[in-house]
């Protein structure tokens, strides 16, 4: 009798919650891919035309990597496309989208209308959010900007409210802020988490939340052409595989939902400001415990993402967010002393040169500023974003943008000195400037060499295969008639500064590189747990040293600098996608120390005199640190 008033009790408590819910019927896409020629065109459109026909379907979600390339027209069409729904759908970017973007991610923005959405149906409350890092390769990390958002509707969200998330990411260690994202969704009475990115329909547990992953429309071996549709009625979440004009399989995911909040409000410590899981030691901030020798002057936390670096002169510490701001903070305390806001995101390292600061904006402006005071002195208008770097050099100013023009302007006027007029792709890197030659890639496979007086083309060199292999994101470097740099498809090249021509080619590499004080060495950064210091004297791939590295699978594109320190010698500093600083002897490799300074992707590593570092990070640390070697 017991049991059956125990059931009896379980049942209404189930039946007070889900009464407030209707039952709901939406369609799921994940991983369109949509580019200019490609058949995922015909495939996305044979699924659209499916969902038309089935009048029960309310609405439609698409969780990321809605395009290839992330390209302004491959937005545009796959826009076009998914406007011939009959229904109303929901979207959010993946990496695809935010990481090759010419505009800066502001194109995907504008074309839809939004990057995070929330809506509630059937007394569910709906959140989806984009996927970073924008425009950085590293792994996935929910912008802060999006985080805070994020932390604002679970706060105003009824407690009792079920809550469903949708992020193109598994929100495991595939995000490096995963557990800021669940602890986050856990003051909420969350029910399911969906992503993409596998390309599969999978199954997921996140620290205890449901979760699964959604096919792509791709044809599979076992499946054709689809999608899938979701389910929620009498408190049960339930997928099926629709195979476009052919069959609804039977349900392969079923999860109950929760009669109440299955999870307390998780609050975050001084000790553990991030929230991190116990269970994953190499997150913590415990190896900071074993160089205790490093330490931090100040550090700010800005409250967007740090697209680009931070750059320092004198008094001054210069950076800008992804939301389109530029600051100054004094470099004795780390205390803001200036903003200003463009119209765009700001993904370009600011430069510094006669108490004058430069900088991009994807408003596709380039901006100069006072130092002192941030008064704007000129802004020169581009034709589309800007998101490379400048260079600063003999009183002009070099910089690259997405319109296909590589511009030279007069530092002191803003006046355009020359103009490069034939790049294929976009342009994100910061430009190699010396007298003979301005060097620097595009996403369109190619590395140019133009002469520094009047902008005429010297050379230009081409990778092979995709435009994902292009030299853009490398800032290359140079010494005696030898341009270094390396490739997302895994090699270091060394081409002859006057013509291009290939010396040579090695294995090993990505995105990252530095050179030596003495310029005899450079410092190549692999994604495979080593660093290789290469002989920049020889004319093949001559190793000095090889060493393991410890950081494991890692693609940060930062650069690698080196200094010398007297007494000490010359030392390495090597950037991490997961916020970590190793330091290792430009002599022979050995590891000297580490230090953690987030979660996220290092953005720069700036030394300066007195053994200090100013380093920013992609979740919007700026800090100065302090190091000695023992």
């Amino acid at each position: 009798m017991k049991k059956i008033l125990f059931t009896l009790c379980i049942s209404l408590c189930t039946f007070s919650l889900f009464a407030q819910v209707q039952d709901v019927k939406f369609a799921y896409f994940a991983d369109t891919h949509i580019s200019v020629g490609s058949e995922k065109i015909l495939e996305l459109e044979k699924c659209i035309e499916d969902v038309n026909s089935l009048p029960y379907l309310q609405f439609a979600i698409f969780a990321g990597d809605i395009t290839e390339f992330g390209s302004d027209k491959e937005i545009k069409l796959a826009k076009s496309i998914i406007d011939k729904l009959n229904i109303p759908y929901y979207i959010v970017a993946g990496n695809h989208d935010a990481k090759w973007s010419e505009s800066g991610c502001n194109t995907f923005a504008k074309v839809f209308g939004y990057e995070n959405f929330e809506f509630d149906a059937g007394g569910i409350k709906f959140i989806g959010s984009n996927s970073g890092p924008n425009m950085r390769m590293a792994p996935a990390l929910l912008p802060h900007e999006s985080l805070v958002w994020l932390d604002s509707i679970a706060k105003v969200t009824k407690r009792e409210q079920p809550v469903i998330f949708i992020n193109h990411y598994p929100q495991d260690t595939s995000m490096l802020n995963y557990f800021q994202v669940i602890n986050t969704l856990k003051r909420t009475n969350i029910q399911l988490i969906m992503g993409g990115h596998w390309h599969s329909n999978v199954k997921m547990d996140y620290m205890g939340v449901p979760g699964m992953l959604g096919r792509s429309p791709s044809a599979k071996k076992d499946a054709g052409i689809g999608y899938n549709i979701i389910s929620i009625s009498n408190g049960i979440i339930s997928a099926q595989e629709r195979i476009a004009n052919v069959e609804t399989r039977p349900a392969w995911y079923s999860v109950k939902m929760s009669s109440e909040p299955r999870f307390s409000t998780t609050e975050t410590t001084k000790d553990n400001p991030y929230g991190l899981p116990s269970d994953f030691p190499w997150l913590t901030f415990e190896i900071n415990n074993e160089y205790p020798e490093i330490q931090s002057i100040w550090r700010n936390q800005d409250e967007s993402d740090i697209g680009g670096g931070a750059t320092l002169s004198g008094k001054y510490v210069v950076y800008a967010n992804t939301q389109g701001v530029i600051k100054a903070l004094d470099s004795k305390n780390g205390k803001i002393l200036w903003s200003f806001k463009t119209e765009g995101k700001i993904f370009s390292t600011p430069a510094i040169e006669k108490k004058r600061v430069v900088v991009g904006s994807t408003d596709s402006n380039i901006y100069c500023f006072e130092l002192k005071s941030g008064k704007l002195l000129w802004k020169y208008k581009c034709e589309k974003s800007v998101l490379s770097s400048p260079t600063i050099f003999k009183g002009n100013v070099y910089i690259g943008a997405s319109d296909g023009i590589f511009r030279t302007l007069n530092l002191i006027t803003g006046k355009l000195v020359w103009s490069f007029n034939q790049v294929s792709g976009f342009v994100e890197t910061k430009p190699f400037v010396d007298k003979q030659q301005v060097v620097f890639g595009d996403w369109a496979n190619t590395l140019y060499s133009l002469d520094t007086k009047t902008g005429k083309l010297q050379w230009s060199w081409k990778c092979k295969g995709s435009r994902m292999y292009s030299p853009a994101a490398v800032y290359p470097v140079k010494t005696k008639n030898k341009i270094f740099f390396v490739t997302p498809e895994r090699k270091t090249y060394c081409v002859d500064a006057r013509n291009g021509i290939e010396l040579w080619s090695a294995n090993g590499g990505r995105e990252s590189i530095g050179i030596s004080p003495d310029k005899s060495k450079i410092y190549v950064k692999t994604m495979s747990n080593t660093l290789i210091a290469f002989s920049t004297q020889s004319n093949n791939a001559k190793k000095i040293w090889e060493i393991i590295s410890g950081l494991n699978y890692d693609i940060a594109p930062t650069p690698t600098p080196s200094i010398m320190v007297k007494g000490v010698g010359e030392l390495v500093f090597v950037p991490t996608d997961k916020g970590n600083i190793f330091c290792f002897s430009g002599s022979d490799g050995t590891l000297l120390w580490k230090h953690k300074v987030s979660v996220a992707l290092i953005n720069s590593i700036v030394p300066l005199p007195g053994n200090k570092l100013l380093v920013s990070t992609m979740d919007g640390i700026v800090t100065l640190l302090s190091f000695s070697i023992k």
